[in-house]
Protein backbone atom coordinates (compact mmCIF):
# COMPACT_ATOMS: atom_id res chain seq x y z
CA UNK A 1 0.00 0.00 0.00
CA UNK A 2 1.29 3.47 -0.94
CA UNK A 3 2.29 5.41 1.83
CA UNK A 4 0.54 8.83 2.99
CA UNK A 5 1.82 12.07 4.80
CA UNK A 6 -0.75 10.50 7.74
CA UNK A 7 2.04 7.67 8.21
CA UNK A 8 5.11 10.40 8.50
CA UNK A 9 3.91 11.38 12.20
CA UNK A 10 3.10 14.85 11.51
CA UNK A 11 0.97 17.44 12.53
CA UNK A 12 -2.49 17.25 11.30
CA UNK A 13 -2.57 20.61 10.34
CA UNK A 14 0.16 20.12 8.09
CA UNK A 15 -1.12 17.55 6.50
CA UNK A 16 -4.18 19.12 5.72
CA UNK A 17 -2.26 21.88 4.08
CA UNK A 18 -0.29 19.48 2.39
CA UNK A 19 -3.92 17.98 1.11
CA UNK A 20 -5.13 21.73 0.26
CA UNK A 21 -2.07 21.91 -2.20
CA UNK A 22 -3.15 18.41 -3.84
CA UNK A 23 0.41 16.66 -2.23
CA UNK A 24 -1.12 13.62 -1.33
CA UNK A 25 1.38 11.23 -1.39
CA UNK A 26 5.25 11.79 -0.10
CA UNK A 27 8.16 11.01 -2.71
CA UNK A 28 11.10 9.50 -2.19
CA UNK A 29 13.51 11.60 -0.37
CA UNK A 30 10.57 12.93 1.50
CA UNK A 31 9.61 9.38 2.90
CA UNK A 32 13.66 8.82 3.50
CA UNK A 33 14.60 11.58 5.44
CA UNK A 34 11.11 13.38 7.07
CA UNK A 35 11.20 10.27 9.73
CA UNK A 36 15.07 11.11 10.04
CA UNK A 37 15.18 14.78 10.59
CA UNK A 38 12.18 14.49 12.93
CA UNK A 39 14.85 12.46 15.37
CA UNK A 40 16.58 15.43 14.90
CA UNK A 41 19.76 13.16 12.73
CA UNK A 42 22.08 15.50 11.15
CA UNK A 43 21.40 14.34 7.66
CA UNK A 44 23.29 15.09 4.08
CA UNK A 45 20.72 14.59 1.23
CA UNK A 46 21.48 13.77 -2.09
CA UNK A 47 18.70 14.64 -4.19
CA UNK A 48 18.09 15.72 -8.57
CA UNK A 49 15.61 18.75 -9.11
CA UNK A 50 11.76 17.60 -8.92
CA UNK A 51 11.95 15.09 -6.23
CA UNK A 52 10.43 17.22 -3.67
CA UNK A 53 13.03 18.23 -1.38
CA UNK A 54 11.98 20.95 -0.40
CA UNK A 55 9.07 19.55 1.75
CA UNK A 56 11.66 17.28 2.92
CA UNK A 57 13.84 19.67 4.55
CA UNK A 58 10.51 22.41 5.77
CA UNK A 59 8.01 19.88 6.75
CA UNK A 60 10.25 18.63 9.77
CA UNK A 61 11.53 22.09 10.45
CA UNK A 62 7.93 23.35 10.88
CA UNK A 63 7.06 19.90 13.07
CA UNK A 64 9.40 21.03 15.44
CA UNK A 65 8.58 24.70 15.70
CA UNK A 66 4.80 22.89 16.50
CA UNK A 67 6.05 20.49 18.99
CA UNK A 68 8.26 22.74 20.92
CA UNK A 69 6.76 26.46 20.65
CA UNK A 70 8.41 29.54 22.34
CA UNK A 71 7.96 30.81 25.29
CA UNK A 72 9.33 34.16 24.34
CA UNK A 73 9.20 35.96 21.21
CA UNK A 74 12.73 36.50 19.88
CA UNK A 75 14.82 35.79 16.77
CA UNK A 76 14.35 33.02 14.00
CA UNK A 77 15.19 29.45 15.08
CA UNK A 78 15.32 28.01 12.27
CA UNK A 79 17.33 29.37 9.12
CA UNK A 80 17.07 27.77 5.20
CA UNK A 81 20.18 29.04 3.26
CA UNK A 82 19.67 29.56 -0.49
CA UNK A 83 21.68 30.47 -3.48
CA UNK A 84 20.07 32.57 -5.05
CA UNK A 85 16.78 35.52 -4.21
CA UNK A 86 14.73 33.76 -6.62
CA UNK A 87 14.60 30.37 -4.77
CA UNK A 88 14.55 31.91 -1.31
CA UNK A 89 11.56 33.92 -2.36
CA UNK A 90 9.42 30.25 -3.55
CA UNK A 91 10.82 28.36 -0.39
CA UNK A 92 9.28 31.35 1.90
CA UNK A 93 6.30 31.15 0.02
CA UNK A 94 5.79 27.26 0.10
CA UNK A 95 7.06 27.28 3.99
CA UNK A 96 3.91 29.89 4.26
CA UNK A 97 1.29 27.94 2.60
CA UNK A 98 2.52 24.73 4.57
CA UNK A 99 2.38 26.44 8.00
CA UNK A 100 -1.04 27.88 7.46
CA UNK A 101 -3.55 27.80 10.92
CA UNK A 102 -0.24 27.55 12.74
CA UNK A 103 1.49 29.29 15.00
CA UNK A 104 4.75 29.22 12.89
CA UNK A 105 5.96 32.22 10.77
CA UNK A 106 7.93 32.09 7.91
CA UNK A 107 10.11 34.89 6.01
CA UNK A 108 12.86 35.81 3.76
CA UNK A 109 15.70 37.76 3.55
CA UNK A 110 17.42 38.88 0.41
CA UNK A 111 19.43 41.42 -1.89
CA UNK A 112 17.78 44.24 -3.05
CA UNK A 113 15.73 44.80 -0.40
CA UNK A 114 16.60 47.66 2.73
CA UNK A 115 16.94 46.33 6.55
CA UNK A 116 13.84 48.29 7.21
CA UNK A 117 12.19 45.75 5.04
CA UNK A 118 14.23 42.79 7.22
CA UNK A 119 13.89 44.66 10.45
CA UNK A 120 10.69 42.84 12.10
CA UNK A 121 12.41 39.25 10.17
CA UNK A 122 15.59 39.59 12.44
CA UNK A 123 13.45 40.87 15.20
CA UNK A 124 11.00 38.90 17.16
CA UNK A 125 8.49 38.10 14.02
CA UNK A 126 9.99 35.15 12.17
CA UNK A 127 10.07 31.47 13.35
CA UNK A 128 11.42 30.08 9.98
CA UNK A 129 13.74 32.24 8.07
CA UNK A 130 14.81 32.18 4.63
CA UNK A 131 17.85 33.66 3.32
CA UNK A 132 20.78 34.30 1.09
CA UNK A 133 24.31 33.70 2.17
CA UNK A 134 25.59 37.06 1.08
CA UNK A 135 22.96 39.17 2.53
CA UNK A 136 22.82 37.44 6.00
CA UNK A 137 26.62 38.02 6.24
CA UNK A 138 25.79 41.73 5.63
CA UNK A 139 23.82 41.34 9.02
CA UNK A 140 25.98 39.45 10.84
CA UNK A 141 29.34 41.25 9.69
CA UNK A 142 27.53 44.08 10.67
CA UNK A 143 26.57 42.89 13.76
CA UNK A 144 22.48 43.71 13.21
CA UNK A 145 21.86 40.27 13.30
CA UNK A 146 23.04 36.98 16.04
CA UNK A 147 22.51 33.55 14.83
CA UNK A 148 23.48 32.10 17.63
CA UNK A 149 19.81 31.02 18.96
CA UNK A 150 19.68 29.24 15.48
CA UNK A 151 18.28 25.59 16.58
CA UNK A 152 18.14 24.07 12.89
CA UNK A 153 20.36 25.23 10.16
CA UNK A 154 19.29 23.90 6.41
CA UNK A 155 21.69 24.40 3.62
CA UNK A 156 19.50 24.02 0.22
CA UNK A 157 21.67 23.23 -2.92
CA UNK A 158 24.81 23.33 -1.24
CA UNK A 159 26.83 22.45 -3.75
CA UNK A 160 25.31 25.71 -5.98
CA UNK A 161 26.32 27.30 -3.26
CA UNK A 162 30.07 26.61 -3.06
CA UNK A 163 30.24 27.04 -7.07
CA UNK A 164 28.82 30.28 -6.66
CA UNK A 165 31.74 31.10 -3.45
CA UNK A 166 29.40 31.39 -0.71
CA UNK A 167 32.16 28.67 1.71
CA UNK A 168 33.55 31.63 3.40
CA UNK A 169 29.90 33.02 4.27
CA UNK A 170 28.06 29.68 4.55
CA UNK A 171 31.37 28.74 7.28
CA UNK A 172 31.56 31.53 9.21
CA UNK A 173 26.90 31.63 9.19
CA UNK A 174 27.22 27.66 10.59
CA UNK A 175 30.26 29.04 13.33
CA UNK A 176 28.12 31.43 14.36
CA UNK A 177 25.00 29.07 15.31
CA UNK A 178 27.23 26.85 17.74
CA UNK A 179 23.91 25.87 20.03
CA UNK A 180 22.20 24.31 17.09
CA UNK A 181 20.71 20.71 17.16
CA UNK A 182 20.37 20.09 14.20
CA UNK A 183 22.10 20.62 10.47
CA UNK A 184 20.80 19.27 6.86
CA UNK A 185 22.95 19.76 4.10
CA UNK A 186 21.11 19.35 0.75
CA UNK A 187 22.69 18.84 -3.03
CA UNK A 188 21.93 17.57 -6.23
CA UNK A 189 25.21 15.29 -5.91
CA UNK A 190 27.32 14.50 -2.99
CA UNK A 191 30.36 13.89 -5.54
CA UNK A 192 33.68 15.01 -5.07
CA UNK A 193 35.76 16.55 -2.43
CA UNK A 194 34.00 20.08 -2.36
CA UNK A 195 30.58 19.29 -0.74
CA UNK A 196 32.16 16.19 1.52
CA UNK A 197 35.05 18.31 2.74
CA UNK A 198 32.59 21.67 3.39
CA UNK A 199 30.14 18.83 5.51
CA UNK A 200 32.69 17.79 7.52
CA UNK A 201 33.60 20.85 9.09
CA UNK A 202 29.60 21.55 9.49
CA UNK A 203 28.13 18.76 11.09
CA UNK A 204 29.01 15.68 12.93
CA UNK A 205 27.96 12.06 11.94
CA UNK A 206 25.27 12.76 9.60
CA UNK A 207 22.83 10.15 8.08
CA UNK A 208 23.01 9.98 4.58
CA UNK A 209 19.79 9.78 2.17
CA UNK A 210 20.09 9.31 -1.55
CA UNK A 211 17.73 9.58 -4.09
CA UNK A 212 17.60 8.99 -7.58
CA UNK A 213 15.07 10.51 -9.58
CA UNK A 214 12.46 7.95 -9.80
CA UNK A 215 11.84 6.31 -13.73
CA UNK A 216 8.46 8.13 -13.69
CA UNK A 217 9.44 11.49 -13.01
CA UNK A 218 12.43 11.65 -15.71
CA UNK A 219 9.95 10.09 -17.88
CA UNK A 220 7.86 13.09 -17.39
CA UNK A 221 10.18 15.27 -19.69
CA UNK A 222 10.36 14.58 -23.49
CA UNK A 223 13.68 15.68 -24.72
CA UNK A 224 14.41 16.69 -28.30
CA UNK A 225 16.92 18.66 -30.62
CA UNK A 226 16.83 20.03 -33.72
CA UNK A 227 20.15 21.21 -35.39
CA UNK A 228 20.33 24.47 -36.70
CA UNK A 229 23.35 25.70 -39.32
CA UNK A 230 23.98 29.48 -37.71
CA UNK A 231 22.74 31.38 -35.36
CA UNK A 232 20.00 33.20 -37.45
CA UNK A 233 18.59 29.71 -38.43
CA UNK A 234 18.29 28.86 -34.84
CA UNK A 235 16.52 32.18 -33.98
CA UNK A 236 13.76 31.05 -36.95
CA UNK A 237 13.69 27.49 -35.34
CA UNK A 238 12.99 29.44 -31.88
CA UNK A 239 10.45 31.37 -33.07
CA UNK A 240 8.39 28.78 -34.65
CA UNK A 241 8.06 26.93 -31.22
CA UNK A 242 7.00 29.93 -29.79
CA UNK A 243 4.39 30.38 -32.43
CA UNK A 244 2.69 27.04 -31.49
CA UNK A 245 0.07 26.80 -29.44
CA UNK A 246 0.78 23.88 -27.46
CA UNK A 247 3.57 26.23 -26.15
CA UNK A 248 1.78 27.47 -23.15
CA UNK A 249 4.45 28.48 -20.80
CA UNK A 250 8.33 28.61 -21.77
CA UNK A 251 11.59 29.33 -20.52
CA UNK A 252 14.31 29.84 -22.99
CA UNK A 253 17.49 29.58 -21.23
CA UNK A 254 21.49 31.12 -22.90
CA UNK A 255 24.02 31.09 -21.10
CA UNK A 256 25.53 35.05 -20.65
CA UNK A 257 24.21 38.25 -20.23
CA UNK A 258 25.39 39.52 -23.69
CA UNK A 259 23.56 36.79 -25.55
CA UNK A 260 20.12 37.30 -23.36
CA UNK A 261 19.88 41.13 -24.17
CA UNK A 262 20.61 40.73 -27.94
CA UNK A 263 18.43 37.75 -27.85
CA UNK A 264 15.85 39.60 -25.96
CA UNK A 265 16.09 42.75 -28.51
CA UNK A 266 15.38 40.68 -31.92
CA UNK A 267 12.30 39.29 -30.08
CA UNK A 268 11.17 42.71 -29.32
CA UNK A 269 11.75 43.73 -32.68
CA UNK A 270 9.77 40.21 -34.16
CA UNK A 271 6.67 41.08 -31.59
CA UNK A 272 7.20 38.25 -29.11
CA UNK A 273 6.51 39.51 -25.78
CA UNK A 274 8.51 38.60 -22.98
CA UNK A 275 10.22 38.77 -19.78
CA UNK A 276 13.54 38.70 -18.98
CA UNK A 277 15.61 37.38 -16.09
CA UNK A 278 19.10 37.78 -15.11
CA UNK A 279 21.67 38.35 -12.04
CA UNK A 280 22.30 41.74 -11.11
CA UNK A 281 18.54 43.35 -11.68
CA UNK A 282 16.68 45.15 -9.30
CA UNK A 283 14.97 42.92 -6.95
CA UNK A 284 11.19 44.91 -7.85
CA UNK A 285 12.31 44.29 -11.39
CA UNK A 286 12.96 40.76 -11.17
CA UNK A 287 9.67 40.13 -8.61
CA UNK A 288 7.75 41.91 -11.18
CA UNK A 289 9.33 39.86 -14.05
CA UNK A 290 8.22 37.14 -12.24
CA UNK A 291 4.98 38.07 -11.34
CA UNK A 292 4.25 38.43 -15.02
CA UNK A 293 5.50 35.13 -16.09
CA UNK A 294 3.62 33.33 -13.16
CA UNK A 295 0.29 35.26 -13.59
CA UNK A 296 0.48 34.46 -17.72
CA UNK A 297 0.32 38.20 -18.36
CA UNK A 298 3.29 37.17 -20.51
CA UNK A 299 3.85 32.85 -21.51
CA UNK A 300 7.78 33.60 -22.32
CA UNK A 301 10.73 34.08 -20.27
CA UNK A 302 14.24 34.55 -21.45
CA UNK A 303 16.85 33.91 -18.51
CA UNK A 304 20.68 33.08 -17.52
CA UNK A 305 21.29 30.55 -15.72
CA UNK A 306 21.29 32.28 -12.27
CA UNK A 307 16.99 31.04 -12.98
CA UNK A 308 17.87 27.74 -13.44
CA UNK A 309 17.21 26.81 -9.81
CA UNK A 310 14.42 28.21 -7.77
CA UNK A 311 11.84 29.03 -10.40
CA UNK A 312 9.01 26.75 -9.38
CA UNK A 313 6.25 27.10 -11.88
CA UNK A 314 3.50 24.37 -12.70
CA UNK A 315 2.01 25.07 -15.82
CA UNK A 316 5.40 26.01 -17.84
CA UNK A 317 5.12 23.56 -20.75
CA UNK A 318 8.60 23.93 -22.25
CA UNK A 319 12.17 24.62 -21.86
CA UNK A 320 14.24 25.42 -24.87
CA UNK A 321 17.86 25.72 -24.44
CA UNK A 322 18.89 28.48 -26.75
CA UNK A 323 22.73 27.69 -25.51
CA UNK A 324 23.43 24.38 -24.47
CA UNK A 325 25.21 24.38 -20.72
CA UNK A 326 28.61 23.39 -20.35
CA UNK A 327 27.51 20.69 -17.59
CA UNK A 328 25.35 18.35 -17.77
CA UNK A 329 24.08 18.54 -14.65
CA UNK A 330 22.77 22.56 -15.39
CA UNK A 331 20.88 20.86 -18.24
CA UNK A 332 18.75 18.95 -15.55
CA UNK A 333 18.26 21.56 -13.57
CA UNK A 334 17.16 23.83 -16.81
CA UNK A 335 14.97 20.93 -17.74
CA UNK A 336 13.62 20.78 -14.75
CA UNK A 337 11.86 24.17 -14.58
CA UNK A 338 9.32 21.53 -16.58
CA UNK A 339 6.83 18.99 -15.50
CA UNK A 340 6.46 20.49 -12.29
CA UNK A 341 3.38 19.23 -9.87
CA UNK A 342 2.96 16.00 -11.87
CA UNK A 343 3.01 17.22 -15.62
CA UNK A 344 4.92 16.22 -18.56
CA UNK A 345 6.78 18.67 -20.09
CA UNK A 346 9.07 19.26 -22.95
CA UNK A 347 12.91 19.99 -23.11
CA UNK A 348 13.83 21.46 -26.70
CA UNK A 349 17.73 22.01 -27.12
CA UNK A 350 19.06 24.17 -30.39
CA UNK A 351 22.29 22.66 -31.22
CA UNK A 352 24.98 23.85 -33.70
CA UNK A 353 27.67 21.87 -34.64
CA UNK A 354 30.21 23.26 -32.19
CA UNK A 355 27.35 21.84 -29.62
CA UNK A 356 27.84 18.30 -30.08
CA UNK A 357 30.27 17.42 -27.94
CA UNK A 358 27.94 19.21 -25.07
CA UNK A 359 25.01 17.05 -26.05
CA UNK A 360 26.78 13.97 -26.19
CA UNK A 361 27.58 15.21 -22.83
CA UNK A 362 24.38 14.94 -21.65
CA UNK A 363 23.46 12.21 -23.18
CA UNK A 364 25.90 10.37 -21.49
CA UNK A 365 24.61 11.93 -18.08
CA UNK A 366 20.96 11.24 -18.89
CA UNK A 367 21.65 7.97 -19.77
CA UNK A 368 19.57 8.32 -23.05
CA UNK A 369 20.19 9.41 -26.69
CA UNK A 370 18.16 12.29 -27.10
CA UNK A 371 15.76 12.26 -30.23
CA UNK A 372 16.91 14.55 -33.20
CA UNK A 373 13.80 16.54 -35.03
CA UNK A 374 13.48 18.19 -38.05
CA UNK A 375 10.80 21.36 -38.96
CA UNK A 376 9.96 20.87 -42.22
CA UNK A 377 10.32 24.43 -43.44
CA UNK A 378 13.42 24.86 -41.87
CA UNK A 379 15.46 21.56 -42.69
CA UNK A 380 19.30 22.71 -41.61
CA UNK A 381 21.43 22.53 -44.84
CA UNK A 382 24.64 20.71 -43.37
CA UNK A 383 24.46 16.97 -41.82
CA UNK A 384 24.74 16.37 -37.93
CA UNK A 385 27.90 16.23 -36.59
CA UNK A 386 29.45 13.40 -34.69
CA UNK A 387 30.83 14.17 -30.93
CA UNK A 388 34.04 12.85 -30.63
CA UNK A 389 34.85 9.61 -29.69
CA UNK A 390 37.25 9.64 -27.01
CA UNK A 391 40.57 7.71 -27.52
CA UNK A 392 41.50 4.49 -25.53
CA UNK A 393 44.59 5.23 -23.44
CA UNK A 394 46.97 2.47 -24.81
CA UNK A 395 48.35 0.17 -22.31
CA UNK A 396 52.18 0.27 -21.77
CA UNK A 397 54.10 -2.52 -23.48
CA UNK A 398 55.38 -4.80 -21.09
CA UNK A 399 59.25 -5.06 -20.23
CA UNK A 400 60.45 -8.52 -21.12
CA UNK A 401 60.51 -11.07 -18.33
CA UNK A 402 63.81 -11.02 -16.33
CA UNK A 403 65.31 -14.30 -16.24
CA UNK A 404 67.74 -15.12 -13.43
CA UNK A 405 70.93 -17.04 -14.36
CA UNK A 406 73.38 -16.14 -16.94
CA UNK A 407 72.24 -15.62 -20.39
CA UNK A 408 73.91 -18.24 -23.22
CA UNK A 409 74.95 -15.11 -26.26
CA UNK A 410 73.43 -16.84 -29.78
CA UNK A 411 75.56 -15.36 -32.30
CA UNK A 412 73.87 -15.14 -36.06
CA UNK A 413 76.32 -16.51 -37.98
CA UNK A 414 76.45 -19.64 -35.36
CA UNK A 415 72.88 -20.07 -36.73
CA UNK A 416 73.80 -20.44 -40.44
CA UNK A 417 75.98 -23.61 -41.36
CA UNK A 418 77.78 -21.60 -44.46
CA UNK A 419 81.21 -21.00 -43.60
CA UNK A 420 81.73 -23.44 -41.17
CA UNK A 421 83.68 -26.19 -41.57
CA UNK A 422 82.54 -29.92 -41.89
CA UNK A 423 83.79 -30.89 -38.43
CA UNK A 424 81.86 -27.95 -36.86
CA UNK A 425 78.82 -28.91 -38.93
CA UNK A 426 78.67 -32.50 -37.95
CA UNK A 427 78.94 -31.25 -34.14
CA UNK A 428 75.82 -29.50 -34.64
CA UNK A 429 73.88 -32.41 -35.76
Amino acid sequence: MRPTFDDLDLHPQLVTNLTALEHLFPTQVQQQAIPLALTQTNLLIEAPTGTGKTAAYLLPALQHLIDFPRRHQGPPRILVLVPTRELASQVADYGKQLAAGTHVNVGAITGGETYEQHDALLGNRCDLLVATPGRLMEYLDGKIYDPEGIEMLILDEADRMLDMGFAPAMNKIAAAAPHRKQTLLLSATLEGEGVSRFAEGVMEDPEIVQVDAPRREAGKILHYYYLADHLEHKIALLEHFLGQPEVTQCIVFVRTRDKLDALSSRLDADGFAHVKLRGELEQSVRQNALNRFKSGAVKLMVATDVAARGIDIPSVSHVIQFDLPRSAELYVHRAGRTARAGKKGIAINLVEAHDAPLLAKVERYLGETIDRRVVDSLRPQHKAPKAPVKAKKKEPAKAPAKVDGPKDKKRHRDTKNKGKPKWAQKREE
